[in-house]
């Protein structure tokens, strides 16, 4: 059965399930994505390691395992999402140390999150595509808010959204450097979004 690679596209928020998110993946060479259904914690800590600005002042629990990994030569190769049952996707660590390789059963969202903090690469079966794999009828649905949100929009939930137009921008630095401290990340993306705004 052959491998297909996969990139993350983006994560929507659930609509079949509440508090969850759907995390987006898109084939390298195709135009099938294929939609997770994955927790509020693993969606956030995906959406850090992808952000590369929002440094949390302690490590979460993906990067203690990174840490952990870095610190015994453990080399995460490749990621597999190698079978599909009831709608659950399973996956498989592939690990190396000192040229002996290991297969670690994991659930898909600890996966890539593990994945994206080693520049792991995602692959997953063509028969799992064919299952769940939904294709996009043309090039510009990709940036289409209505089946994913941008990167930058991960953790901004609309319930939740408020106006920062009265802070000066001295003042959401501010307010973004007490936000990270707090571990409240879902805020700083929000500030960081406003002062991008204002700065770009």
């Amino acid at each position: 059965m052959s491998l297909v690679r996969l990139n993350i596209k983006g994560i929507s928020y659930s609509q079949t399930q509440s508090g969850a998110y759907a995390l987006v993946l898109s084939e390298v060479e195709g135009s099938r994505t294929l939609p997770i259904v994955i927790g509020a914690f693993e969606a956030q800590s995906i959406a850090i390691a992808l952000e590369k600005e929002i440094k949390p002042p302690r490590p979460l629990t993906h990067d203690l395992f990174k840490s952990f990994a870095d610190r015994f030569h453990i080399a995460i190769k490749q990621v597999i999402i190698h079978k599909l049952v009831d709608g659950v996707f399973y996956s498989s660590l592939i690990c190396e140390r000192d040229k002996i390789e290991e297969i670690i059963d994991t659930r898909t969202s600890d996966a890539i999150a593990l994945a994206t903090r080693f520049n792991a690469p995602i692959y997953t079966y063509e028969n799992i595509l064919d299952k769940a794999g939904i294709y996009l009828k043309a090039k510009d649905e990709l940036t289409d808010e209505k089946d994913t949100l941008s990167i930058e929009k991960l953790i901004d939930e609309p319930e939740k959204a408020s106006s920062f137009s009265k802070d000066t921008l001295e003042e959401l630095n501010k307010n973004l450097s007490k936000a990270v401290q707090n571990e409240d990340y879902e805020l700083a993306a929000k500030i960081r979004d406003e002062i991008t705004k204002r700065t770009s």
